[in-house]
């Protein structure tokens, strides 16, 4: 019985994801390698549905989605740099939170005085900054989420959220961001982000989180610079051989 060799080219595809930390000489999969390695395992699966030759079809579904997968995870990659070298300094947050999503934190801070759903100047000047790298990459869509501490009942800090959200929302699409790229909801006091137990985890709480999430093809024509291609498994000319 032959093995296939379409499951050497995924590990190989995906080992070219790794990255070392400079500071403890730990290696771990990239953004773009786990990216890779998802899209490869969906497309698996979704090859396999074809009929036929399973393993054949497997393979070319593995190889496919794992080439979508390494460009959703390079776009994300480069979006989350930008975002963090323009926001540095602002106050806002930014983590990735998965392989396709971006996690924004506006902090009360930063955005909203107590009670209000105002921007201050500040929240303006850094949401132009937001708005700039979020032009750039069209190929996604984003959720604008408002939030409260627990004072107050639950109905009004519900509409205060609701209120914060949408003028997040509203500046974005002001300075630019395509308004059928964003959705907006408020949680009130439902989702705090620490205890509230005092006045310092209550403005913890007070914020507007924006999420920014990839498209299914996000970066899939977009050219890589130099030296940054998804290399190729089969060197030459060779090519995968099924039984």
């Amino acid at each position: 019985m032959r093995i296939p060799s379409w499951p050497m080219g995924l590990a190989i595809l995906t080992l070219t994801g790794c990255v070392t930390d400079p500071y403890t000489g730990q290696s771990s999969i990239s953004n773009t390698g786990k990216g890779t390695a998802i899209g490869a395992a969906v497309g698996a699966g979704a090859g396999t549905l074809f009929g036929g030759n399973d393993w054949k079809n497997a393979g070319f579904g593995a190889l496919a989605g794992g080439a979508v997968g390494a460009a959703v995870g390079y776009y994300m990659d480069r979006q989350e740099q930008q975002m963090r070298e323009s926001l540095q300094g602002t106050g806002i947050q930014v983590q990735r939170t998965a392989e396709n999503t971006l996690n924004l934190t506006l902090p009360s801070s930063v955005t909203f005085g107590f009670d209000s759903a105002q921007l201050t100047s500040a929240a303006q000047q850094s949401l132009n900054t937001v708005a700039q790298v979020l032009t750039q990459y069209p190929q996604s869509h984003m959720v604008v989420t408002g939030h409260t501490d627990d004072l107050g009942s639950e109905q009004y800090n519900l509409k205060l959220s609701q209120r914060r959200a949408a003028s997040v929302a509203g500046y974005l699409i002001q300075t630019g961001v395509a308004a059928v790229r964003i959705q907006q909801q408020g949680l009130g006091k439902s989702a705090p982000k620490v205890a509230n137990v005092d006045e310092a985890s209550r403005a913890q709480n007070r914020r507007v989180e924006l999420t920014v999430i990839a498209d299914q093809n996000a970066g899939a024509n977009q050219p890589r610079p130099s030296g940054q291609d998804t290399p190729n498994p089969y060197p030459g000319n060779s090519r995968p051989r099924y039984p």
